[in-house]
């Protein structure tokens, strides 16, 4: 289907791809992976022709057709909706486009080119494309009242939506996307899993989004060393088999037979998981085998994040009664809220609107008055926060370093020694310790927030967005951190993994009231009984 032969990519000296082949084939999902960095958006500009490589070629069968979901948010401001959607099939909108201007100027002479183009229009299912782009519009929370409108008026998070109905419209033999889960909710990612789940030619996606790369994808394309290898399976077996792969390696007495023995277990429990997966019943293929020579360890380094707790906390944690707060608009974001938090909790706080949990975080930290309603902390409590915007934190031209030292309790902790270490358990290791903490990136700032919440010890997390600009690596070692904290997490993700796998207990903020069950959140928002009452309580009163 997709081929790519012998590509090297090269920016100065840095050589970002070394003469990579691989091939794509239809009935396949591929989830390209890699260290920030690593070229993973570049491929898949590559793939599309956006950019040309240094050398090598990028081939694709004849007659097939590539979508590529748009970056450019404004690429089509001056087009309605529907008409951007339909235009993601190019040579059926090229023809209904001629046949509009044939129209238009109407003459004996053109009515044959005109019956001609509408056979291949018919061919091509055209007069359903409308009806088709709608009915994607529709699944992706797109109203109807809005498919006529300018992609100008629409609200930037809805555009990307639209923008994503555009790359899947007609059924493209390649579909490439890059993030497509970024600004969707639950809901709208879900139908987009089913939806890939059951496609038939072949995706090829860059993601962040652990359990959206367990749901889709059939193949990992890892990019490693300037090299792209591909394995069967998830993203989930890739991680857990090259880490197993990490660690016999590091077992230098370890017999290979018995290596061998423990990868092909692995293996054979995988593939009993597969079986009962989305993948397997849904796609016509899931794996073509998964061999124990497919499995090897990876080059990843992932930050060392262990949240420790200077006291434990006594049994009164967080009481909240009564709390309301509108937004800078005067939409009232949320009312009513009663919460009474217990030792241990971890709770996903969630809404419909990201301006209300933001507000609720900002509130309870002292950082924004609330409407109305109290909130009170328990004595022997301590607590740390990671805003979902943090740049409030990194105004200064300090190093990392000394950033970093203020946030020290000893003075051993003040030592330049000691916090070079810490930082390079965060990956900032040599020179980057003496960075400028003005010129960070997004997944560097979030890091030393991290790192920052670390060192203050504290036995309560409140966490907005905490995965926002991370990559895999240190999402993983994030996640699996707050599942072995042992104090009280408070935390909003759109990262269905961490969702499910930290939280036990769901607390969701509505106009007219919060709903709090003990579920996971897959428990939670499978619920029907659930999903009525938060329909209820987000319904406006007329």
């Amino acid at each position: 289907m997709l081929s790519v032969s012998n590509l090297s990519v090269q920016f100065g000296k840095r050589v970002l791809f070394d003469e990579v082949n691989v091939s794509f084939t239809q009935g396949n999902c591929y989830g390209i992976i890699g260290a920030n960095g690593a070229g993973k958006s570049t491929f898949l500009k590559i793939l599309s022709g956006a950019i040309d490589p240094t050398s090598g070629r990028v081939s694709l069968e004849p007659s097939k057709r590539m979508s590529i979901l748009e970056q450019d948010h404004n690429a089509y401001d001056e087009t309605g909706a529907l008409d951007a959607v339909v235009m993601g099939n190019k040579p059926l909108f090229a023809i209904k486009t001629e046949i509009d201007a044939l129209y238009a100027d109407y003459s004996d002479e053109n009515a044959d080119k005109i019956g001609e183009l509408q056979v291949r229009f018919e061919e091509m299912d055209g007069w359903n494309a409308e009806s088709a782009a709608a009915a994607l519009l529709s699944n992706l929370g797109i109203s109807e009242d809005l498919h006529h409108t300018a992609m100008a008026d629409i609200d930037p998070k809805l555009k990307v939506r639209v923008l994503l109905a555009q790359a899947l419209f007609g059924s493209p033999d390649v579909l490439i996307m890059d993030e497509p889960t970024n600004d969707l909710d639950y809901e709208t990612i879900n139908w987009l899993e089913n939806f890939l789940a059951d496609y038939e030619n072949t995706v090829i996606v860059v993601s962040h989004d652990r359990h959206f790369l367990d749901t889709v994808c059939t193949h990992i394309a890892d990019i490693d060393f300037g090299k792209m290898n591909l394995y069967s399976g998830n993203y989930t077996f890739w991680y857990e088999s090259s880490q197993l792969a990490s660690r016999q390696r590091a077992q230098q007495n370890k017999k290979a037979e018995e290596k061998a023995k423990e990868l092909q277990e692995f293996i054979s429990r995988f593939s009993a998981n597969v079986a009962k997966s989305k993948q397997a019943t849904s796609r016509k293929k899931m794996l073509d085998k998964l061999n124990v020579e497919d499995i090897k360890p990876s080059s990843r380094r992932y930050p060392a994040i262990i949240f420790e707790r200077e006291r434990e906390a006594g049994d009164q944690i967080l009481n909240i009664e009564g709390l309301a707060a509108t937004s800078e608009d005067g939409d009232l974001l949320f009312d009513k809220v009663n919460i009474n938090l217990s030792k241990g909790d971890k709770v996903a706080v969630i809404s419909r609107d990201a301006r209300a949990t933001t507000a609720f975080y900002e509130i309870i930290n002292d950082k924004k008055k609330a409407d109305k309603g109290t909130f009170q902390w328990g004595v022997t409590t301590n607590q740390s926060y990671l805003p979902a915007d943090n740049s409030r934190y990194f105004k200064s031209d300090d190093s990392l370093v000394d950033w970093l030292r203020e946030w020290a309790k000893t003075e051993e902790e003040r030592e330049e020694v000691f916090i070079r270490g810490f930082l390079g358990k965060m990956l900032f290791s040599g020179e980057e310790a003496l960075k400028k903490c003005s010129v960070l990136s997004g997944g560097e700032k979030v890091r030393c927030m991290l790192s920052r919440m670390m060192m203050l010890r504290a036995n309560v997390l409140m966490l907005d967005e905490p995965t926002n600009h991370l990559d895999l690596e240190s999402i993983t070692a994030f996640n699996n951190s707050l599942k072995n904290f042992k104090g009280t997490v408070l935390f909003t993700t759109h990262d269905h993994e961490f969702a499910q796998t930290v939280a036990d207990r769901i607390i969701e903020l509505t106009p007219k009231g919060n709903i709090d069950r003990y579920l996971t959140f897959d428990s939670y928002m499978s619920d029907k009984t659930i999903k009525e009452q938060r329909d209820k309580m987000y319904a406006v009163s007329v």
